[in-house]
């Protein structure tokens, strides 16, 4: 089975996908990381059949939406969480396959009242959303939360997993990834241990907690699973080039598609000079700025015109790539597989230096 953690800096939200038999869940995907998450599904061979939300988010808005627009995937909610346009409503009990695996549903409400908990089959894993986070839990002040529900909750349905059962959970603030069932009910202060319903209750009700920043924008565009209000779709590939977006940030051009837009372009061959002009020459109106020199040459290109970043193999263009968007050039990206690719595919070489090298 494949499994990854990724991670949102913005809200500390963990989304978590998993794969099996070529097909793969998104557990808790967040808006703004769709063109990664789907780079890294597409990276890795998998089909996307479903986006799978722990309940509605105070904090972020989900990509749930997004995704389904882009491949088709289900979007998968608790029932009792009262969402529209969600294609799966899941209840206690439900169970969600992918490849030969799948994963069983626990409602676990508490923080909010559509709260879900997904457990592994073979439960060596299990993704608690908020009702359970690494040593400690979910507020329970807004979203119809209720202290004693959550107290239950956890008791009943995740801490009686497996000791050695791993916990996963939506977010953490102190950049700690994982947790165990036996770990959380020894250590974990609000739930662990000797605890009762009454002092879990009275911790929680004198929390005193300001609410989430995004509050106000995150629930009601959640309810929509993650569509906006306008209904319209974001733009998740530049307009200037048809571009593929890496699972390590960089945009890529194919290089047939950087023969058709070369005029409207910047060439930027990032090599030393010799290998400019070596047997894999170099693209027709190229200009020559060797990556150790980029930093010095930044004020001379036009940062309204796209770049595409060039070298041998598309390593060091690719870095190219990542040093321009720090410096804020918006429209950036790789030549995919570099001189090496463009030569193998037979497109035009020039192999003397063009007059505007650096």
């Amino acid at each position: 089975m494949i499994f990854r953690q990724l991670f949102d800096a913005a809200s500390s939200t963990y989304t978590y996908l998993l794969g099996d038999g070529g097909a793969a869940l998104l557990i808790d995907p967040v808006y703004e990381h769709v063109p990664r998450d789907l780079a890294l599904v597409e990276e890795l061979g998998l089909q996307l059949i479903a986006t799978l939300d722990t309940h509605v988010h105070a904090d972020h808005v989900t990509g749930a939406w997004r995704m389904h627009q882009r491949c088709g995937s289900a979007i998968a909610v608790a029932e009792a969480a009262g969402t529209t346009l969600a294609t799966r409503p899941l209840r206690h009990g439900d169970r969600i396959r992918f490849g030969s695996r799948h994963l069983d549903v626990r409602a676990t409400p508490g923080h909010t009242d559509g709260c879900l908990t997904y457990v592994l089959d073979d439960e060596s894993m299990a993704f608690t959303g908020d009702s359970l986070l690494i040593r400690g839990c979910g507020r329970t002040d807004f979203q119809h939360g209720s202290a004693p529900r959550l107290f239950a909750s956890v008791r009943e349905q995740i801490l009686t997993l497996p000791a050695d059962c791993l916990l996963y959970p939506a977010h953490d603030y102190r950049g700690v990834t994982v947790t165990s069932v036996a770990e959380e009910r020894r250590y974990n202060p609000r739930l662990g241990g000797e605890v009762d319903v009454g002092d879990f209750t009275g911790y929680m009700n004198a929390l005193n907690l300001p609410h989430p920043k995004m509050l106000a924008q995150a629930v009601p565009a959640n309810l929509r699973c993650g569509q906006p209000e306008d209904g319209a779709p974001a733009p998740d590939v530049p307009a200037w080039a048809p571009l593929t977006l890496r699972f390590s940030g960089v945009w890529e051009i194919e290089p047939l598609a950087l023969l058709e837009h070369a005029a409207q372009v910047q060439i930027l061959d990032v090599r030393e000079a010799p290998e400019f002009i070596d047997k894999l020459g170099h693209l027709p109106n190229a200009r020559l700025i060797p990556l150790s020199q980029l930093g010095a040459h930044l004020a001379e290109l036009d940062r309204d015109r796209p770049i595409v970043t060039v070298c041998r193999a598309g390593i060091r263009s690719a870095q190219a790539c990542v040093l321009l968007a720090k410096e804020g050039f918006a429209q950036v990206a790789n030549l995919a597989g570099g001189m090496l690719r463009w030569k193998i595919e037979g497109l035009p070489v020039a192999s003397e230096p063009e007059r505007h090298s650096a």
